[in-house]
């Protein structure tokens, strides 16, 4: 199998903290290079910010300094070369679609932070783009790929627990910065679009192919134009509930509860457990509880993994596209939307 020669669109800290030392440790993939946007590109016809401009520019000469590969003055660059057969996009959500879909009329394999796109007409097309052109296409919700996944589905199955009665999932933390991309309405912020969907994609997984949404609420608060929190519920065939919780102006949680005839499961990192961190869950029957071990894992190294094989395998790919299109799906059900 060939290396899959990756570009990155965009100097973000992101790529460079995380997507980085990643790809570094892998056989399937190899950095190419870092775009910063032209002045057109950013700004289109109006006045561009040189300070800004030059900012990125520095930003991405910084990744050049740190990990090599090269700078290049544009995305259409990066676009055209003949040198990548892939771009990384971590650009905030509302600039995936019309970037995404650059890359794949360029012919590029496109790996895409999470959320793919800002609706699900947009993530469709850009799906049936990529199936015209046998593209790859991948949303990184990185966490799916760990261990603990597995592991806390392993005990549900071996019966320990009973019978599953209810799922309940929250992910929220505390109000960031008001520059924050994710309180900003243009650059597709909203509570919903960034933590609420690690918690639909999760519900997802547990419930199964049959998994759809039963009710949503979607909250503002003042002084801001996007969703702020926000709560849903999903349920599958066999009547079994997922309830989600989500908000980023809340007290931090990132927990996931599995409520079982004969006992409960309990864990805190299950959405954001970092490289090499050994998470725990905690197993209550009747009025005893233990400690369980779970296994540590670099969930982005295995996120750019499945991604090359959406690359070379046409299986996978078909697979993941499905994927992408369900989590889409039920993204905009929330919102009202579909």
């Amino acid at each position: 199998m060939e290396k899959t020669r990756i570009g990155i669109i965009c100097p973000s800290e992101i790529a460079f903290r995380r997507f980085m030392p990643a790809i570094q440790k892998l056989d399937c993939a190899e950095y190419v290079g870092v775009a910063h946007a032209s002045a057109k590109e950013w700004f289109g016809d109006s006045q561009p910010d040189d300070t800004l401009i030059l900012s990125e520019k520095t930003k991405a000469e910084n990744f050049q300094k740190e990990y090599g590969g090269k700078v290049f003055d544009s995305y259409a660059e990066l676009l055209s070369s003949s040198e990548v057969d892939a771009i990384y996009l971590p650009l905030p959500p509302a600039l995936h679609y019309r970037w995404a879909k650059e890359a794949l009329t360029h012919g590029k394999h496109i790996f895409l932070e999470k959320p793919s796109t800002t609706s699900f007409a947009d993530t469709n097309n850009l799906i049936n783009i990529a199936k015209e052109k046998s593209l790859a296409v991948h949303e990184n919700y990185m966490f799916a790929f760990h261990k603990q996944i597995a592991e806390i589905q392993d005990i549900i199955a071996s019966g320990k627990l009973g019978d599953v009665r209810l799922y309940r999932i929250a992910f929220g933390f505390p109000q960031r910065a008001k520059n924050d991309f994710r309180y900003n309405k243009a650059l597709g912020g909203g509570a919903l679009l960034d933590c609420g969907g690690y918690t639909i994609k999760l519900a997802a997984m547990l419930l199964g192919d049959s998994a759809k949404l039963a009710y949503s609420k979607i909250n503002y608060t003042d002084g801001f134009d996007v969703d702020i929190y926000g709560s849903a519920a999903m349920v599958n065939y066999d009547g079994v509930t997922a309830q989600l919780s989500f908000g980023m102006d809340n007290s931090y949680k990132c927990e996931l509860e599995v409520w079982g005839s004969k006992g409960f499961l309990r864990t805190g990192r299950i959405l954001t457990a970092p490289d090499g961190f050994e998470p725990t869950a905690e197993i209550t029957i009747g009025n005893k509880t233990e400690t369980v071990k779970l296994s540590a894992d670099d969930t982005f190294g295995k996120s750019i993994k499945h991604f090359c094989r959406c690359v070379n395998e046409d299986e996978v790919r078909l697979t993941n596209y499905k994927t992408i299109i369900k989590q889409a799906e039920l993204v905009d059900k929330v919102k009202g939307k579909i």
